[in-house]
């Protein structure tokens, strides 16, 4: 897996997919060969979010890369109320594989999956525990851990910050390693920055209580700026633009660290963009679908667990900010992730994934 293989979907491809569809691929026409239909469902915060509904779907398209025979097309939710009918829609036109992205998305995959048994479905970001499901999901809050050490590190008044877009655990997981990386810091080094936004222990702070609206989430990371925060970390997809964007038109007051995609290769807003807390859906949703149209059964036990070790998670490379990363702090990041990789550096998280 590489993080340059994590890019943004592309506008064409986002253009052609539009009416909820992708193109289809005519390699076989006429052959008389089956295709291995896989169909996705999108979180409300839609197909070109930047974040874990783009990743899903280029790991559709990567799939579809490596197997002509397989056809993609996607449904997007508008609201959680479309979740049940959108992944109903796809049982009823007998899509070899559902996916369903998103941890919001859990109870209803779980229904539809308990109502339809012999269907396969997959899941980004929760895991169910049926069967029929297979669940990918991500121990964000190690490679977050390296991100929260990196911004304590890199914070000229020595306030960083975090928010998420619900209190779900596929987002406080991030804050949970980001809170605790900054504590890292402050233990090793004797300092004492604040992380706001966030409290691991009573799992309370600041969120967007929206994935796709990026006012919202510049409310929120004004109110950080405002208390003196100068590196926050958004984990609340589309809503996260609205602080990248805000970043950028700041002129270096305060930056701030992606999540999911690299951001760097998602959105227009590099130069205010730390790093990104990657999460590898593209390898792990390619990986599944080839696998399934190859034959090949899924287990939902253990299912898929990203992590550092595995590079399942990563934080990207530093890109505009590359120059401004003391290499000293650049080794120290590194070694933390080869410490936590090695489990001489134990990260913990209520909202770990479960095996």
């Amino acid at each position: 897996m590489r993080i340059a293989s994590i890019i943004a979907v592309g506008g064409l491809a986002l253009t052609a997919a539009a009416c909820g569809e992708a193109p289809k691929d005519d390699n076989n026409a006429g052959s008389g060969a089956k295709k291995f239909s896989a169909c996705m469902v999108t979180d409300v915060g839609g197909i070109d979010d930047k974040s874990f509904n783009a990743s899903a779907w280029k790991g559709l398209q990567e799939a579809k890369a490596a197997n002509d025979n397989i056809d993609i097309k996607y449904v997007a939710s508008k609201a959680e109320a479309d979740y049940e009918p959108n992944l109903t829609q796809f049982v009823n036109q007998k899509c070899d594989f559902i996916l369903a992205v998103g941890g919001l998305m859990g109870d209803a995959t779980s229904k539809i999956a308990k109502a339809n048994p012999n269907q396969q479905f997959g899941i980004v970001d929760a895991n169910p525990g049926d069967a029929n499901v297979y669940p990918m999901q991500f121990d964000t809050a190690q490679a977050a851990f390296q991100a929260g050490y990196l911004a304590a590190g890199m914070s000229k008044s020595g306030k960083v910050g975090t928010y998420g877009a619900v209190p779900i655990p596929p987002v406080t997981i991030f804050m949970d390693g980001f809170v605790d990386g900054v504590k890292y810091f402050n233990t090793t080094k004797g300092k004492n920055v604040q992380a706001l936004g966030w409290n691991k222990e009573t799992q309370k702070g600041s969120f967007s209580n929206a994935f796709d609206k990026q006012d919202e989430g510049k409310k929120v990371s004004d109110a950080l700026v405002a208390q003196g925060a100068d590196i926050i970390m958004p984990v609340a997809g589309g809503s996260g633009l609205g602080t990248t964007a805000a970043a950028k038109a700041s002129g270096g007051k305060y930056s701030t660290i992606w999540v999911d995609v690299d951001g760097c290769e998602s959105t227009p807003d590099c130069s205010a963009i730390v790093t990104t807390v990657v999460k590898n859906i593209p390898e792990a949703v390619k990986e599944a679908v080839v696998k399934a149209a190859g034959g090949e059964k899924l287990e939902a036990k253990p299912g898929f667990v990203g992590t550092l070790a595995n590079t399942g998670v990563s934080i990207a490379p530093y890109h505009d900010f590359d120059s401004k990363v003391p290499a000293e702090l650049k080794a120290e990041v590194d070694k933390i992730k080869a410490d936590i990789a090695a489990g001489t550096i134990t990260v913990t998280s209520k909202a770990q994934p479960t095996k």
